[in-house]
């Protein structure tokens, strides 16, 4: 059932992930009427909202953009960076949505940093319950209980889906603030402002699967624990 489950989930990402790229490359095909690059867009979108300790920097790779609260960056990737159109223009107000959220204390957030120490210990542990079972499933049996294992279990997967649902309105929330900034700011076209909104869309629908995917493990894991009990 579990590998029936990560198939289905797995598709459904490689699908989402798919689109995406096809509608970034399709609009990263159409020159922005401002002429702006996506690094113009974030600093100027920084600037409008007096954000002055945060840097817009290149970094390689697709689609690996992303806004780092630690050292205060805005993080674009090459076609974002350099990029003049719809696309990157809405992903680089994207990832500066972030640093505005950071910079007004957006409490999911807040939540979401609190929670990353969590998460990190989480995937430790699961990690080593996966290899334990692996290669001595009896052995680790035979020292817990099934039942305590899988409790171990159910809280770590807790970890894991709560940190995903938490992650969705905070994505939510900066793709909103970067298009009533970007339409307001002249920024784009309208037509250029249907191609953002389309691009962020799908760029969210990773995070909705991912959540998903996250309370569809959880569950199974308590479905079990629960039918053990029986």
């Amino acid at each position: 059932m579990l590998i029936i489950i990560f198939i289905v989930f797995a598709i459904a990402s490689f699908a989402v992930s798919n689109t995406l790229k096809r509608k970034f490359k399709k609009y990263s095909q159409i020159p922005l009427a401002s002429g702006m690059s996506g690094r113009d867009v974030a600093e100027k979108m920084l600037r409008d909202n007096r954000i002055y300790d945060v840097s817009v920097v290149h970094i390689g790779g697709s689609l690996t953009d992303h806004y780092n609260p630690a050292n205060k960056t805005v993080n674009l990737s090459e076609a974002v960076y350099m990029g003049r159109s719809a696309a990157s223009a809405a992903i680089a107000a994207h990832e500066c949505g972030h640093a505005v959220q950071d910079a007004t204390s957006y409490s999911m957030l807040n939540l979401r940093t609190t929670l990353v120490p969590l998460q990190n210990v989480s995937g430790k542990i699961m990690n080593f319950i996966f290899i334990a079972m692996l290669f001595g499933g009896m052995f680790l049996t035979s020292v817990f209980p099934l039942q305590q294992v899988l409790l171990v279990v159910i809280g770590v997967n807790l970890v894991f889906t709560l940190f995903a649902f938490v992650t969705l309105p905070v994505e939510f929330d900066a793709s909103k603030r970067a298009l009533e900034w970007i339409e307001a700011n002249n920024v784009v076209t309208s037509q250029e402002y249907a191609m953002s909104k389309d691009a962020l869309k799908w760029a969210a629908m990773t995070y909705v699967v991912a959540a998903l995917g996250a309370l569809t493990t959880l569950l199974y894991y308590v479905m079990i624990f629960l039918g053990g009990r029986d």
